[in-house]
């Protein structure tokens, strides 16, 4: 009887949560501008691990999904917005490490925005590179299967 108390307890409070986990949303800019040779993506680097990603973040209020992403793209990469798609182009998901070391599952929406220009100088200027990249060689530099199957789509 004890057994199956633990066990039961076990399942409700550790394995079930674990399992069900709710994702967290965040809101993502895909970058995009013409060229000659065709269209390109901008990536940037993460401040943590110097991976390449796209701008993203939480939720911010008063701000849709596509504001927020353009926010983002703003803050993280100077990005100033010729057209901003008011639709998301997909999502991807991933795990977000938090400081603590756990992790929580997060489904990002995106939103294409068509580059005017960018700034030299922009609220996280130093901390991250920026760079562009056709899409099919940043679809093989960024980790999110999900993220590289979009770019690869462009």
């Amino acid at each position: 009887m004890l057994m199956t108390s633990w066990l039961q307890n076990m399942w409700e409070e550790v394995a079930r949560p674990f399992i069900l986990r709710p994702y967290r949303v965040q809101f993502a800019a895909l970058c995009v501008r013409d060229t000659e040779d065709g269209e390109e993506v901008l990536l940037i680097t993460s401040r943590d691990t110097g991976r390449w990603v796209i701008p993203k973040g939480w939720p911010m209020d008063g701000k849709d999904g596509a504001e927020a992403a353009m926010q983002e793209a703003w803050e993280e990469a100077g990005v100033r917005a010729k057209h901003l798609d008011r639709d998301s182009v997909g999502h991807f998901t991933y795990d977000k490490k938090l400081d603590d070391g756990s992790a929580v599952p997060v489904r990002t929406s995106v939103y294409r925005i068509d580059i005017e220009d960018l700034a030299e100088d922009y609220p996280e200027a130093g901390q991250r590179k920026r760079k562009w990249f056709p899409p099919k060689e940043a679809a093989n530099l960024v980790h999110e299967p999900e993220l590289s199957a979009l770019l690869r789509h462009l």
